[in-house]
C-alpha cells in the first residue's frame, strides 16, 4: 500500500495533493484546525476546533473529534469530494446530488494530511504516461470503439481542455477522459463536466457521448458512470490494449 503523507503543509500543497488523491481513488484523513457547515435536509454549523476529516472512496466522509466514537458530522457513500482555497483556508466540500446536502469543512491551519492508495496491491503496476495512454488511442481509435473517429487532443472547453474529442460513427460527439492508472468517483465527475460543456456548445438537441478510459475503475466510480449514461473502457497505457490482452 503506497501511503502520502504530508506534516503541516501550506494550504495549496494541501490541495495539490487533495486533487491527486481525489483522482487516485485514495482514502485520505485531514487532521487540522477547521469550522464546519452542514446545509441539507437541515442545517448545522460548528465553530473551529481541532477536528479529523475522513474521505473514503466510495464518496463518505465523516468529521470526528476527539470524543465518542460517532462522527458530529457525516455524509453517506455517493457524494463527490472537492478542494479549494479560499480566503486563506483549505476547503473541503462533500457533495450529494440526490437529496441536495452539502458538508463543507474549511480548515485554519492542517496539522497533518494523510492519503492511502487502498487498491487491491495484485493490480498491475502500470508505468505507462497518459500521454502514452493518448497516442495509442489516436493511432487506434477503434480500440474506443468501432466506429470512432478523433478529432482533436487537449480540446479546450469551459470546464477545461479535455484529452481527446472525437465522433463515434453515428456522427455524436464524444469527449474522452484518459487516467493510466486505476481511477475512482473524481475521474466521472471530471468527465461529466466535459460533457456538461459540450451540451452547453452543441445546445439542447445534441446527444453527447462521454468515455473514460483507464485500466481500470473503482466500484463507486463504476455505479457514478452507470448512474450518468457514461461508458469505460479498460486500457493498458504501456500497450493501449486491454489489460488482460498481452501484445502480440
Amino acid at each position: 500500500m503506497t501511503v502520502t503523507t504530508l506534516h503541516r503543509p501550506a494550504h495549496r500543497d494541501a490541495l495539490a495533493h487533495l486533487e491527486d488523491a481525489f483522482r487516485r481513488g485514495d482514502l485520505i484523513t485531514v487532521f487540522g484546525r477547521c469550522s464546519v457547515e452542514y446545509d441539507g435536509r437541515a442545517s448545522s454549523s460548528l465553530g473551529a476546533g481541532d477536528r479529523l476529516l475522513l474521505l473514503k472512496p466510495d464518496g463518505s466522509a465523516l468529521v470526528h473529534t476527539d470524543e465518542g466514537r460517532t462522527p458530529v458530522n457525516w455524509q453517506p457513500p455517493g457524494c463527490d469530494h472537492f478542494a479549494s482555497v479560499r480566503d486563506g483556508r483549505l476547503r473541503v466540500r462533500s457533495v450529494r446530488r440526490s437529496p441536495e446536502e452539502l458538508l463543507d469543512v474549511r480548515f485554519d491551519r492542517v496539522h497533518h494530511l494523510a492519503a492511502y492508495d487502498v487498491t487491491d496491491p495484485d493490480d498491475l503496476d502500470l508505468q505507462g504516461s497518459e500521454a502514452d495512454l493518448k497516442e495509442h488511442v489516436v493511432a487506434n481509435p477503434e480500440r474506443i470503439e468501432p466506429g470512432f473517429e478523433p478529432l482533436a487532443t487537449e480540446r479546450e472547453t469551459t470546464a477545461g481542455p479535455m484529452d481527446v474529442f472525437g465522433e463515434d460513427a453515428s456522427g455524436r460527439p464524444v469527449a474522452v477522459e484518459l487516467k493510466r492508472r486505476r481511477v475512482g468517483p473524481d475521474a466521472v465527475g471530471q468527465l461529466r463536466r466535459y460533457v456538461d460543456a459540450l451540451e452547453r456548445e452543441f445546445g439542447a438537441d445534441a446527444t453527447i457521448r462521454g468515455v473514460l478510459v483507464a485500466p481500470s475503475v473503482t466500484d463507486r466510480a463504476a455505479s457514478l458512470l452507470e448512474r450518468d449514461g457514461l461508458d469505460f473502457v479498460a486500457l493498458d497505457p504501456t500497450t493501449g490494449r486491454p489489460p488482460d490482452d498481452p501484445a502480440p
